[in-house]
């Protein structure tokens, strides 16, 4: 009975290659879980709306009303007209955990359902744990029709009368005639 040994400096045993192959993978497996958890708990980045364009044509500005809030599903977004006439793109995402708020008409409030976060019509915080008013999106109004655009929500610590957008008034003189 002659047993071979392997010399120090010969093949490499084929146990101790796999055991070897098995400890590489091992480690790529825990790599890769680590991955996915960093990413679940990291915000994500907005993409904007789904289904292309991201300027949002809201129609004219005649057809909202004074206090009144529509809502965009295709922008996530409300539309909301205060009573002094200006407007404001209001997003539906709750900027503590990103959920969808949606806005309770009877008591004209959005109200977060995750974490029970409370914004007023102009999406100013009411109750936390908010840290922050609802973010805004810009609306320009052209030939009296409002466009939104949704490429990039505005961040803002509270509501500001400036961040209000009027439609100009824009008086037609009839030239000739």
């Amino acid at each position: 009975m002659n047993k071979t040994k392997h010399p120090a400096n010969g093949p490499f045993p084929r146990r101790t290659f796999l055991k070897t192959i098995w400890i590489g993978l091992g480690f790529i497996g825990i790599l890769e879980i680590i991955y996915v958890i960093i990413t679940f708990f990291l915000p994500k980045k907005s993409k904007g709306p789904e289904g292309g364009d991201k300027i949002i044509e809201a129609g004219r500005v005649d057809s909202y009303g004074p206090g009144t809030v529509s809502t965009f599903i295709r922008g996530r977004f409300y539309l909301v007209r205060l009573e002094d006439g200006g407007f404001l793109a209001v997003s539906n995402k709750c900027p503590h955990l990103g959920c969808s708020v949606p806005w309770n008409d009877d008591e004209k409030r959005f109200i977060c359902p995750c974490h029970s976060s409370v914004f007023d019509v102009t999406g100013a915080v009411i109750e936390s744990p908010a840290p922050r008013a609802l973010d805004l999106y810009p609306i320009k109004i052209v030939n009296n029709y409002i466009r939104v655009d949704t490429n990039q929500a505005i961040k803002r610590p509270r509501f500001n009368r400036s961040q209000s957008v009027y439609p100009e008034t824009v008086k037609i003189i009839n030239k000739g005639a």
